[in-house]
């Protein structure tokens, strides 16, 4: 998989050529992001056209050129002209998607998935067409006739059977070098839906299940997972090895080499992943297995999750009351607020959560509407809101087995005056 970072210029897509032609003489195939900053920028033309912004039309414009001028700069001029013939069609398709959210003022998650899916399926164009001058066998696939989704639009869920069926039906016997969109997909009715920020890597780990590829690749502009962010810590470095589940909590506090859905489709077929810079081909990188590795220290990495809200729900009526957590985090969830942490008292006294702080009014909300008779009768109390709170996730398999560690952690945070809210210690080590 090639991240927006590593196709963001010219020159950049080239050292990804370099890279697929290097790899060549083993079956692969490609999935790459949006052209950088490219995603970003779609959502807020969208944004401005749902609001009767009429500089929308400038900033498309502006899109619109960038990816002609890339692929002029990459393709030979005289296979130029069914290029640009592709390009303009796309960018018709999406300035009518355009029009019609300017017309009703509404951009719904369905027509943001739709103007998001524009990144993709130019960018792998674009790849597709200046890789075959190199790479003889170099095809355009879009994912949408591959990944079936359900309807829940902007993090869709993926139908692993049937994608899987269409993936091997498609790619599985096939001699080319396919060149594939990340990020987006297609529900059982042929919308567009898009399977979250950071969904290329879940692609690349959905084809490279379902073709029971011998390693995953995650091409991005860093070597490898790193110890800790290099930006805190400059001491940080890769780690060469780690285990699927020491993977998955890094990406889940905070780590962003790695999207964290990318790993159940690996962890499920046992297929490797590894972490390569696009920049640095040469370097090791992160290898990512199934298997604990021996190191040298017992903690993998740092990570950390610099804003969230803590959320305190607490009183009298929580304590032995049957279902209460159950109605807390079901009502959540209900109204699709994430989760990031969960901390209850031993005396089931209270129950802490930390979320998004972008969520924290609405989640305020939820909560006082589920609870309303308890908060009336006085059982539960006010809910308390810390908005201004980090979380630090200290992660590795192999702390189990050596004792102190905790220890050392809480005295090297007290040491330097920090103080410490709240605790959670996951099942995982």
């Amino acid at each position: 998989m090639v991240p927006g970072s590593s196709v963001a210029t010219p020159e950049r897509i080239l050292q990804v050529i370099d890279v697929v032609a290097a790899q060549t003489r083993h079956p692969v195939a490609i999935v790459v992001s949006a052209f950088g900053g490219v995603t970003d920028s779609l959502i807020a033309v969208g944004q401005k056209a749902s609001q009767g912004d009429g500089t929308y039309v400038q900033d498309l414009a502006q899109i619109k050129e960038r990816h002609f001028s890339i692929a002029h700069a990459l393709i030979p001029s005289a296979t130029l002209p069914p290029i640009d013939a592709h390009l303009e069609k796309e960018f018709k398709e999406l300035t009518d998607a355009l029009q019609g959210i300017a017309l009703i003022k509404e951009l719904t998650k369905r027509s943001l998935d739709l103007l998001m899916s524009f990144g993709e399926r130019l960018s792998a164009y674009i790849i597709a067409a200046a890789m075959q001058v190199k790479v003889k066998n170099a095809v355009f696939v879009d994912a949408r006739t591959l990944i079936v989704t359900d309807r829940h639009f902007g993090a869709a869920h993926v139908n692993y059977e049937q994608t899987y069926a269409r993936i091997a039906g498609a790619l599985g016997e096939n001699q080319s070098t396919p060149i594939i969109t990340g990020f987006i997909a297609s529900s059982t009715n042929g919308e567009t839906t898009t399977l979250g920020r950071g969904g290329s890597d879940f692609t690349a780990a959905i084809i490279g299940a379902a073709l029971n590829a011998e390693e995953i690749e995650i091409w991005t502009d860093v070597s490898g997972v790193m110890t800790a962010d290099p930006r805190k810590v400059k001491d940080a470095f890769p780690i060469a090895r780690m285990t699927y589940k020491e993977a998955m909590e890094m990406s889940h506090f905070g780590a962003k080499v790695i999207h964290p859905p990318t790993i159940a489709p690996a962890l499920q077929r046992n297929i490797p992943i590894r972490i390569k810079n696009t920049f640095t081909p040469d370097a090791e990188g992160t290898l990512i297995t199934s298997e604990s590795c021996d190191h040298m220290h017992p903690i993998s990495g740092l990570t950390s999750i610099d804003q969230v809200s803590l959320f305190r729900v607490e009183g009298a009526g929580i304590l032995g009351v049957y279902g209460m957590a159950s109605r807390l985090f079901g009502a959540l969830a209900r109204k699709e607020i994430s989760i990031i942490l969960i901390s209850q008292g031993s005396s089931e006294h209270s129950i802490c959560f930390a979320i998004a702080p972008q969520s924290s009014d609405y989640a305020v909300e939820i909560i006082e509407e589920e609870f309303a008779l308890e908060m009336q009768a006085g059982l539960i109390d006010e809910i308390t809101v810390d908005k201004e709170v980090s979380i630090i996730a200290v992660v590795g398999e192999n702390m189990c087995r050596i004792p102190g560690i905790a220890g050392k952690l809480f005295g090297a945070l007290g040491t330097n005056g920090i103080n410490i809210i709240t605790i959670a210690q996951g099942s995982s080590e």
